[in-house]
């Protein structure tokens, strides 16, 4: 990557970036309610989903790495934030229903920063631009799957 213009090196670094925060946050929530989870089904299309996020979550380090950079933690306070939310609404109400609403506000908000990144690092290089719409795909398909236990 030594021999492409700076804006495009810079966008590409800060959208990986994000793209890496995002998904491990993704990751953490998914992990944090698969123990509260009835349905073999609902189970199953969480499971997928977490996999393809580890998968995408590989590839931005494996592309970090070449560029001699680190992915990005998310924000401990919004972390911390997510972790209460989780918990507190799984000990009002320990149903499938509420995993599924919980995780289907996660993908909208994670659709909405994600398309907006895209516009903010619109330089970055077609990889990077590549795993970032595939990231939003991976979260529309499984808000479109939490429908049906809304």
């Amino acid at each position: 990557m030594d021999n492409i213009p700076i804006l495009e090196k810079e966008h590409t670094l800060k959208l990986l970036r994000e793209c890496d925060a995002g998904i491990k946050t993704a990751m953490n929530s998914i992990r944090e309610v698969l123990g509260n989870i009835n349905s073999a089904a609902l189970r199953k299309a969480l499971t997928d989903s977490l996999n393809k996020h580890e998968y995408m979550k590989n590839e931005i380090d494996a592309i970090l790495s070449r560029m001699s950079e680190e992915g990005k933690e998310p924000n401990p306070v919004a972390r911390a934030m997510s972790w209460a939310k989780i918990n507190m609404k799984l000990l009002e109400n320990p149903e499938d229903k509420t995993v599924a609403k919980l995780m289907f506000e996660g993908c909208n908000m994670g659709i909405e920063q994600v398309s907006g990144y895209l516009n903010d690092y619109s330089h970055a290089d077609s990889r990077s631009r590549e795993i970032a719409e595939r990231l939003i795909s991976t979260e529309d398909e499984l808000a479109q799957c939490l429908r049906e236990y809304l």
